[in-house]
């Protein structure tokens, strides 16, 4: 990875509480992982952000080096990376990422 892409990646996910790499966005979800990452924390109801891999692919690829995690979608809370949609799924099923998004957004 590029110091460049590295330094695009670490502004990007400092600069939202919540955020989700993604194929597509918030509003058009183009995977069935990805959707279900939304309807998570649409359900939730907290402000977060997207950005579609799919539109970029420095940072498509780039991403999975970044995090170290093979995967898209890849959720960050607090400038952490949380994981995918089976993490945040059963994250969600026993509220510890209710607690963690209320904690982010607090602070």
């Amino acid at each position: 990875m590029t110091p460049e892409l590295k330094a695009r990646l670490d502004e990007l996910v400092q600069q939202h509480k919540v955020l989700v790499f993604m194929k597509g966005n918030k509003l058009m979800p183009q995977c069935g992982f990805s959707n279900n990452v939304v309807q998570i924390l649409n359900t939730l109801g907290v402000p977060y952000e997207t950005i579609d891999v799919l539109s970029d692919y420095d940072i498509r690829q780039g991403i999975k080096e970044y995090s170290n995690w093979p995967t898209i979608p890849q959720v960050y809370v607090n400038g952490e990376f949380i994981g995918g949609s089976d993490v945040l799924i059963e994250l969600y099923q026993n509220g510890e990422l209710h607690q963690m998004v209320e904690v982010a957004l607090a602070s």
